[in-house]
């Protein structure tokens, strides 16, 4: 075969190169470039492509194979987008040291050609401009529970090291195909779940974080109730932290977990629907050191006469969280459950007014306090129950604007001098101006900025 020069040995212009031809013979081998990595071993391949930016190692699987092999087993953690890539097995090929896994959103049916995006804390989906009857957003749909567990039957079987796992729509079988094959499994996160499906959670030996999901607004809404509780509180007994969102249930449940996840050192409630009274089976949490409370509308409806709450001597923290705490009463008897609290933090709470605050003197050994957003609580509320506090080392006060430094007294500021940490900016608007005194900023004809 031969391949002649395209220039024309007519044309006057000279070419650009030589003139040269190309003869190929069907006996004359084609040189190939040699593959030098491949003198390289895997275990030092993987060395050297562990050490560079998750931007490159994208690029390097694209080199060849056994880059691409090489590249996958440095994947720990995913989040799946696509179902058919579980479904068809290339998942644990593809990846198969992976110890971090989320199916969550792979498990909801939308439509890709959206321009809408519903997003919020747990999950980003598109959907598309339906609205029904009822004004209410089209509530997306989820794959079938056959379909979940055969998904999370193969993910078992091809990742059988996880670690952390985030399921969806998952029933009995499902969770029990992972309990045998995953048994290094420490932290699992359920969402829309029923209470009878959390029967399954029997196999896990070495299950020690544990996360519910009963109800989110505008996506599911699948019932965790006392029933629940008091199976997961009779199957997980070695349980060191556990958190409820959207969670129902009452005292019973609670206590459940008390007497039977005797390990259990943090409790979190988002956004829980529990019923008055649940309060005083906090008591029966005798190993319990931190308790939250994350965008909460209420604490406890109705928590029963003070000399019935009983208290938690072993908690160290407690957090309140973008929670309303317009119910004086039900804080009033969480301060009184929490009397033994040494750190105590609020953060973007509503209804936090001088009397809601003046409740937690009772806690008499706080150590650290933490308030950011609150903005109701005045200097009248908040140096009272800060002197009643003998044993504060450690404070933070930040976008508290109704805390004013013209209202600090002598006795106030001796205590900061002696704190061990202090960060003190409650009213930002009156620290800038008073870092723009004297340079006419604000004043009538004076200077100006554009942003």
């Amino acid at each position: 075969m031969r391949f002649n020069s395209l220039s024309n040995s007519n044309s006057n212009t000279p070419p650009s190169e030589p003139d040269e031809t190309l003869t190929l013979d069907r006996n004359t081998p084609i040189l190939v470039a040699q593959d030098y990595t491949l003198l390289v071993s895997d275990q030092v391949l993987t060395v050297i492509l562990s050490n560079l930016a998750k931007s490159q190692q994208l690029s390097s699987c694209l080199v060849c194979k056994r880059w691409l092999k090489i590249s996958g087993g440095l994947v720990k953690s995913l989040r799946l987008l696509d179902w058919d890539f579980l479904d068809s097995g290339r998942l644990g090929f593809r990846f198969p040291n992976l110890i971090d896994v989320d199916i969550v959103q792979a498990c909801i049916i939308s439509p890709r050609n959206s321009g809408i995006c519903l997003s919020n804390k747990f999950v980003s989906i598109h959907v598309n401009s339906f609205i029904s009857d009822n004004e209410c957003v089209w509530k997306p749909d989820f794959l079938s529970t056959r379909a979940v567990d055969r998904g999370v039957r193969i993910l078992a079987q091809g990742c059988p090291n996880l670690r952390r796992l985030v399921l969806c729509g998952v029933s009995i079988e499902g969770l029990v195909s992972i309990a045998n094959e995953c048994l290094a499994l420490q932290e699992l996160e359920l969402c829309s779940c029923t209470d009878l499906d959390l029967k399954g959670l029997a196999g896990f030996r070495n299950l020690q974080i544990l996360k519910l999901i009963g109800s989110v607004n505008g996506l599911y809404d699948s019932v965790i109730s006392d029933i629940g509780l008091t199976i997961l509180a009779q199957v997980c007994p070695r349980l060191l932290k556990l958190e409820l969102v959207g969670c129902e249930g009452s005292y019973d449940g609670i206590k459940a977990i008390g007497q039977c996840c005797q390990m259990m050192e943090e409790l979190t409630l988002c956004d829980h629907k529990l019923e008055g009274g649940w309060l005083a089976a906090l008591s029966y949490c005798t190993n319990l050191k931190t308790l939250k409370f994350q965008s909460c509308k209420f604490i406890d409806p109705n928590p029963g006469p003070s000399e019935h709450l009983g208290s938690c001597p072993t908690l160290e923290e407690l957090y309140l969280e973008r929670c309303q705490l317009r119910d004086k009463q039900g804080l009033g008897a969480l301060f009184l459950v929490c009397e033994a609290v040494r750190d105590l933090v609020f953060a973007d709470c509503w209804g936090l007014d001088n009397n809601a605050f003046s409740a937690a003197s009772v806690c008499r050994r706080v150590s650290s306090l933490s308030l950011e957003g609150c903005s109701l609580l005045t200097m009248d509320g908040f140096e009272p129950v800060v002197h009643s506090w003998k044993e504060v080392k450690r404070l933070k006060v930040v976008a508290c604007n109704n805390i004013k430094d013209s209202a600090m007294s002598p006795e106030l500021a001796t205590l900061f001098s002696l704190l061990k940490e202090l960060k003190w900016r409650p009213d930002s608007k009156s620290i800038l101006s008073s870092g723009l005194e004297g340079t006419g900023v604000w004043q009538r004809g004076g200077r100006s900025f554009k942003i």
